[in-house]
């Protein structure tokens, strides 16, 4: 889903919005230059990777309910955009994540430290161009933030004793992935002059869409065809980030009477022991990646993804029909699609 071919219903709209992101991928590469040649080099090596700007996109795509000719909805785009590209920096650190849009990740290439100071140099300079949007801008994007390092801490130190581990993921999805592209579309209607009902659709919208989104991922981090998006398939089982297929297997396992002799309960069981097990070599990693396409699990993801963006269309319900509207489905369509 690049510039080239949005996932939008509409091909004059897609047209319009690809120029319009070509003007937010100058803006971003202007926004990351540094005049030290060492920031510089690495504020760009996730700009140079590429991606699918999914964000900025959907700010773009928004704004078409108002006037979306506005300049405030382009530099809506580049924040967004910016702190989600910091957001990356700081995540392969805290994942171990060796590769990140195909090509080696910062903190591969200069260490920890480096890739860590780099995010937080983006997080600054959008931080510089939302304030230049006013202070009801910086406390939206400030409240962002805040739920992005929450989200994040939830994933680090887990659960409590006693709770859902489904129902925390949700919750931790909700904060880490959802926040930030809900705040996509928000900013997208509020800087295009929308009234406010129709800025609550979008941000209601947007909360489903990021959970969708990132349930797909997790059915893609499992899936043949996870090369192409340059992550090695079962990164999140060795570097054991929870993912919705793992935590539906655990609930399996915890449900089920542990005495059962019955086949489908014991092969849950060495799948799971599989996956608590020693996951570095290749071929280790390999059998439980294999085991996890097979199973039940990820099929369940996959209905939930589906479940969370239907639920997000549904959201669109008020919103007058048209070109805009119809590509808003399609957007969070493609979204689950890619699990498919």
């Amino acid at each position: 889903m690049t510039g080239a071919a949005l996932p939008l219903a509409d091909p004059e709209l897609a047209e319009l919005l690809t120029g319009r992101l070509e003007i937010v991928e100058e803006r971003l590469r202007d926004a990351v230059t540094q005049s030290d040649v060492l920031a510089d080099t690495t504020s760009r090596h996730l700009i140079d990777a590429g991606g699918k700007r999914l964000r900025p996109l959907l700010t773009l795509l928004a704004a078409q309910l108002g006037e979306g000719q506005r300049p405030e909805v382009l530099d809506a785009a580049v924040v967004v955009e910016l702190t989600h590209l910091a957001t990356l920096y700081h995540d392969d650190v805290m994942d171990s994540a060796p590769l990140r849009r195909g090509a080696p990740s910062a903190h591969e290439v200069w260490g920890n430290q480096v890739a860590i100071l780099t995010g937080d140099l983006l997080f600054a300079r959008a931080s510089g161009i939302v304030a230049g949007l006013g202070p009801e801008a910086v406390r939206i994007q400030a409240a962002t933030f805040e739920r992005l390092c929450l989200g994040q801490l939830h994933e680090t130190v887990g659960p409590a004793a006693g709770t859902d581990a489904v129902e925390h993921y949700l919750r931790v999805l909700a904060d880490k992935t959802a926040s930030l592209i809900a705040t996509s579309a928000r900013f997208g209607a509020m800087f295009a002059g929308c009234p406010a009902d129709v800025v609550a659709t979008l941000v209601e919208y947007g909360e489903k869409v990021g959970v969708a989104f990132q349930l797909a991922d997790d059915v893609i981090d499992l899936s043949a065809d996870g090369a192409r998006t340059g992550k090695t398939p079962g990164t999140d089982l060795r570097e054991r980030v929870p993912t919705m297929p793992v935590l539906l297997l655990r609930a399996r396992v915890g449900a089920a009477d542990p005495a059962d002799p019955g086949e489908e309960a014991a092969r849950d069981r060495e799948l799971l022991a599989r996956l608590d097990g020693d996951l570095s070599s290749d071929e280790a990693l390999a059998v439980a990646v294999e085991g996890l396409r097979a199973h039940p699990v990820l099929a369940e993801t996959r209905r939930r993804a589906q479940q969370w963006a239907g639920e997000a269309i549904t959201a669109l319900d008020g919103l007058p029909s048209g070109s805009v509207k119809d590509s808003l489905v399609s957007f969070a369509e493609a979204l689950v699609d890619r699990a498919s």
